[in-house]
């Protein structure tokens, strides 16, 4: 009854990790993206973000269009952001943020940054 969409992408932050130890603690989350839109390299990856990567990717998204509403990202937090509660509030924020970039059809096509960050596993803000 139904046939698949013309251009899809479906993006999902999910499965966060803690890494390191004291001040050198850290979390990033698992980001699986589907798509058959010709942008991008792969129907099918996985990649790891931290907040921060989120951070660059927006504010490179910001200088790159104007003529896009970029979504905001969840706050920062600096006191318990270890707790599950916390780190399950940032990555449903975080979630929102990239289901919001990744369903406008001109960041789709248009962004020259938008498939690095969600497909290359090496991706860097450096």
């Amino acid at each position: 009854m139904y046939g698949v969409p013309e251009n899809f992408l479906e993006v999902e932050v999910r499965n966060p990790m803690t890494h390191g130890f004291g001040r050198k603690m850290y979390t990033d989350y698992e980001i699986v993206t589907r798509t058959n839109i010709p942008a991008f390299r792969f129907r099918y990856s996985t990649v790891r973000r931290r907040y921060s990567d989120f951070e660059y990717f927006r504010d490179v998204l910001e200088r790159e269009t104007t003529r896009v509403n970029i979504p905001p990202l969840p706050g920062k937090v600096f006191t318990n952001r270890f707790t599950d509660e916390v780190i399950e509030s940032r990555r449903e924020g975080l979630e929102r943020f990239i289901t919001g970039v990744a369903s406008h059809p001109l960041l789709q096509t248009g962004s020259s940054i938008l498939s690095a960050f969600l497909q290359d596993p090496d991706f860097s803000r450096f």
